[in-house]
Formats: C-alpha cells, sequence, structure tokens
C-alpha cells in the first residue's frame, strides 16, 4: 500500500506536514476538523505538498526529515513541487 507525506497550509498560514495511505480522505477529515489535533481549530486547509512514499516506515522518515526543516526550507520544497 502507498503512502504519502503531505503538507498542509492551514488557514492562520501555519504549515503542518503528516502521513496517510488515502490522502482524499485524510484532507477531508482536516476540514471537518477530525484531522489532526493541531489542524482541529485551524481549517480550512489546503493541501500545498505531497510526496509518494514507498511503505509507511519510508514515510515516518520523510515526515520526520521535513518536520525539522526551517519554515523557509519548507516553503521552498513546496515551490519546488506543487500538488498535481
Amino acid at each position: 500500500m502507498a503512502y504519502w507525506v503531505y503538507i498542509l497550509r492551514c488557514v492562520d498560514a501555519t504549515l503542518y506536514t503528516g502521513i496517510t495511505n488515502d490522502l482524499e480522505r485524510r484532507l477531508a477529515a482536516h476540514n471537518s476538523g477530525r484531522g489532526a489535533k493541531y489542524t482541529c481549530g485551524r481549517f480550512p486547509v489546503e493541501l500545498v505538498y505531497r510526496e509518494a512514499a514507498e511503505d509507511k516506515p519510508a514515510a515516518l522518515r520523510r515526515e520526520w526529515e521535513i518536520k525539522r526543516l526551517s519554515r523557509a526550507e519548507k516553503l521552498a520544497l513546496i515551490a519546488g513541487n506543487p500538488p498535481e
């Protein structure tokens, strides 16, 4: 099963990084207030980046790498790879 690493831009312009195996379902959950605790009060959210991962462990490793980036580095990543 394929996994996705994704970045959301929240309504307050903050960025949230997560993983999922069903991107559409997860995005709908975030936008309904049932997503992560962080996005609960910050919706609507917009998908600004996505990256496929081979499996869950690979997705978790990549999520950890992205979360360690500075905001400027995350914005550069987003600018170079907008979602389709």
